[in-house]
């Protein structure tokens, strides 16, 4: 949460010409309500039920960049299917700078809590480990902008391209 995910992914995705995809936006488009309502009426099981079957269909997407939901690696499923679907990058990001970019978000239902720094220290040292666990790359995103973060990507993926850095 508050990595960049979907930033870093759509500049990924361009770059590489590729098409994009936001599965937190395909899980609203396929079930038409946003997440916070999804979790308020189904509780973050039934939003979780939903997460796994969108990425169950776009991890057998080829050629895509595909960003997820934070705790979609809370299940092993997802995990798997992740693992299997391509080229994992994890977006490391520090408690500080994810509650620096979440803080003023009332859409993040995990968040809604009297202290959501703690709470996303929390979930730090839950998902962590179940990142680490499953990437092929891992590149941390504090104090470094999107597009830098991009050409790391790029040069672990080989895609590296002097002559076209920003």
């Amino acid at each position: 949460m508050g990595a960049g995910k979907s930033t870093i992914g759509r500049l990924l995705a361009e770059r590489l010409g590729l098409p994009f995809k936001d599965s937190d936006h395909e899980i609203e488009a396929r079930s038409g309500a946003d997440i916070p309502w999804i979790f308020d009426v189904e509780g973050e099981a039934g939003f979780r039920r939903r997460e796994t079957a969108v990425l169950a269909d776009l991890t057998c997407e080829q050629g895509i960049v595909l960003a997820t939901g934070g705790g979609a690696i809370l299940k092993e499923e997802n995990r798997t299917l992740l693992k299997q679907g391509g080229t994992v990058v994890y977006l490391a990001a520090s408690v500080e700078q994810q509650y620096a970019r979440t803080r003023r978000d009332r859409q993040r239902p995990l968040l809604r809590e009297a202290d959501p720094h703690a709470r996303l220290a929390q979930l730090f040292a839950e998902r962590e480990p179940l990142y680490l666990s499953i990437a092929d790359c891992v590149v941390t995103t504090d104090r470094r902008t999107p597009r830098l973060v991009v050409q790391e990507i790029l040069r672990h993926l080989g895609r590296d391209d002097p002559t076209t850095a920003s």
